[in-house]
């Protein structure tokens, strides 16, 4: 099939990347057809096949670029020595990263249950990546003395739901600016892990 006149791969493939994550958060991905994703870009149906083999791999790329993108982030930030300091820098990475990227967070949690095995295989592994770099910082937290965790592995989860939950609720120009919401977060987050 022809490509559609005035289409280039370097700007309909981002596009239609762009479109898709954008419909599977306003809609929820099942609510979705490539037609609906096709038409966002202004392309034919059929010409999103030249990018895409189907809807399944178009949300799985979505979730494995923003686990990746989370991953290389925080990664890059500094490290501080001590494990109290840790767990402030992983808080306010976290809310800040995510307050970025609303579309990206909604589909990557509220999405999993769309994915097949092997794609959920793929998404939980990533995850499983960020989320053991908090679980390690209880767990030494733990050792130190420092943290009264009985179970890291529950309180990483539910620190990481809570720090998410931010994108629910929070809007640019509301009442409280971010830094104040981190201010916040970060104390119910230190007093709810501390000895």
């Amino acid at each position: 099939m022809a490509r559609t006149q005035g289409s280039h791969s370097d700007i309909t493939g981002p596009r239609i990347l762009d479109a898709a994550q954008r419909l599977f958060a306003q809609h929820g991905y099942a609510a979705v057809s490539m037609r609906q994703i096709a038409g966002a870009v202004g392309v034919q149906a059929g010409a999103l096949y030249n990018y895409t083999p189907d809807k399944q791999t178009l949300l799985l790329g979505l979730m494995r670029t923003h686990l990746e993108e989370l991953l290389e982030a925080v990664a890059a930030e500094p490290a501080p020595d001590g494990v109290m300091d840790r767990l402030e820098a992983f808080t306010r990475f976290h809310i800040r990263f995510h307050s970025e990227r609303p579309d990206a967070v909604f589909i990557a949690y509220m999405e999993l249950r769309n994915l097949s095995p092997e794609n959920f295989a793929t998404i939980e592994g990533l995850r499983g990546q960020y989320e053991n770099m908090l679980e390690e910082i209880l767990r030494q937290g733990v050792e130190e003395g420092v943290f009264d965790v009985p179970d890291p592995k529950i309180a990483t989860l539910a620190v990481i739901a809570m720090l998410t939950g931010v994108n629910t609720w929070y809007r640019s120009g509301g009442r409280l600016s971010l830094p104040q919401v981190e201010e916040i977060y970060w104390d119910m987050v230190r007093k709810s892990v501390a000895a």
